[in-house]
């Protein structure tokens, strides 16, 4: 048995062997007799179980493009935490100085992916919201590189932090005075990188209220009597 001493890993218990046997096995496993070497394999299934991370299966696929799924577009501000204003794409330049109803803080916003991936581009320029590679925020008559592309992520005290999809761990932020902050000098948890969405002033009322439909019972009919 000198494989399995040194496929065996250091101070760890010898599995149950009634625990092997209810494992379900591979084809190939009937083939193995000994019981020793079952117990080695089945060691080795449940130190691979425990090791199993499920964030970066959940990570790789929000990261991952989706150009079956039909694209969904809505409009919105997205309103600063640290400036109290909302973004602007104001052509090339990008600020946080827009008040409510502004027409160049209204916001298209394209899924990419599930909901986790998003393209944003300012409905009266046209003009797209992307980082460079000095973590700048820019804005680009064309949104087709993965510089305009962020992960919408959905933080504990309900506001929204953009995070660059080609920059790992670069965000969109914004100092008091709604000027961009370099993508290299921002954390999650800053205030600077947390948004509120917010339909533009006047758009509100056009979204139908959710309306509840209860069942009754049916009651009897009732015939009109004709005098005879």
């Amino acid at each position: 048995m000198v494989g399995r001493q040194q496929i065996l890993l250091p101070n760890r218990p010898r599995p149950d062997s009634k625990l092997c046997c209810l494992l379900p096995w591979p084809p190939w496993a009937a083939c193995l007799t000994s019981l020793g070497l079952r117990c080695l394999i089945c060691e080795m299934v449940l130190v691979a179980e425990e090791n199993v991370d499920f964030r970066i299966h959940v990570e790789n696929q929000t990261r991952a493009r989706d150009d079956v799924s039909r694209k969904q577009l809505r409009l919105y501000q997205l309103y600063s935490r640290t400036s109290g204003k909302h973004i602007q794409v104001l052509g090339r330049r990008i600020s946080a100085r827009g008040e409510d109803g502004d027409k160049y803080a209204q916001l298209l916003v394209e899924t990419d992916t599930f909901g986790s991936q998003v393209r944003i581009k300012g409905k009266e320029t046209e003009f797209y919201l992307c980082m460079n590679r000095k973590g700048k925020l820019v804005g680009k008559p064309d949104g087709t590189s993965k510089e305009c592309v962020f992960i919408e992520k959905v933080l504990e005290n309900n506001y929204t932090a953009l995070m660059s999809a080609k920059y790992s761990g670069w965000y969109v932020g914004f100092t008091k005075k709604g000027r961009p902050r370099k993508g290299p000098k921002t954390r999650e948890n800053q205030q600077d990188v947390h948004f509120m969405k917010r339909y533009p002033k006047g758009q509100a009322e056009l979204q139908k209220p959710f309306k509840y439909t209860t069942v009754t019972k049916r009651s009897r009919r009732i015939r009109p009597t004709h005098p005879g």
